[in-house]
């Protein structure tokens, strides 16, 4: 666990969002009602189907054409894919990016609620959801999807996350998009639950960690050679173990 933590500590993104989170906290305890506790567990669920959508849709989209664009994605995941053992890009590389995405959601939140709650209790619940609730959810996300990368002793808790998220890794790209521990009921509501036929069909040794790119295609050897990576995937740092300890 204590590595695992450490990884986390200085993750740029969760640096930049504690105080939001401590803010989120305070607002709770200093408001507390039913409706705030209805506010968290909407902010973790939320939280839940954001991390799915956003690695669905954003990080797996198609690969761009235009280079620069294309490099972007690299850095944010699919350099991740190519060098699954390497901290360094276990998160993207704009660390304010969940700040940004945060403070929109709060005022979209705002201006939904305003009419309901009015604006001081729609503001209340959408901080305690948003920076209180989803905030803690993104930081349980960080904390399996490292565990899951790490090569440490795992007990039961960290085998489990390790064999579903290294299934999406190495057997099938396409499918098996959560990462949370339990909320794998989230892509069989999506019908992309990790399925041991559909993965040996659809499996490619040479391109299972490049995302099904070629990994010789000029774009992903372009974007190596920007951040001073191998001309090849691979693992620079270990292979994260699937098993305890």
């Amino acid at each position: 666990m204590i590595p695992t933590l450490r990884v986390l500590i200085h993750m740029g993104s969760l640096q930049r969002l504690l105080p939001f989170w401590i803010g989120g906290l305070v607002t709770l305890i200093l408001g507390f009602s039913p409706l705030l506790l209805l506010a968290v567990a909407y902010g973790v669920l939320m939280q839940f189907f954001v991390e799915y959508a956003m690695h669905r849709f954003l990080l797996h989209r198609a690969p761009p054409t235009e280079q620069g664009v294309f490099n972007a994605l690299y850095r944010s995941h699919i350099g991740h894919h190519e060098f699954p053992g390497d901290a360094e890009f276990f998160t993207g590389d704009d660390h304010w990016y969940p700040v940004r995405f945060g403070l929109l959601s709060l005022a979209i939140h705002t201006v939904i609620l305003w009419p309901a709650l009015g604006l001081g209790g729609a503001l209340v619940f959408g901080v305690v959801a948003i920076f209180f609730g989803s905030v803690s959810a993104f930081a349980f996300y960080e904390y399996c999807h490292t565990l899951a990368h790490l090569n440490v002793p795992k007990g039961w808790f960290g085998t489990r996350v390790t064999q579903s998220h290294l299934a999406h890794h190495f057997q099938d790209h396409d499918a098996t998009y959560h990462v949370s521990i339990g909320m794998g009921w989230i892509d069989r509501l999506f019908g992309t639950a990790h399925d041991r036929d559909t993965a040996k069909a659809r499996y490619d040794r040479k391109t299972i960690l490049s995302m099904g790119m070629d990994p010789e295609d000029l774009r992903l050897v372009t974007a190596r050679k920007a951040y001073g990576l191998p001309k090849m995937p691979g693992n620079r740092r270990g292979p994260p173990t699937e098993t305890g300890a």
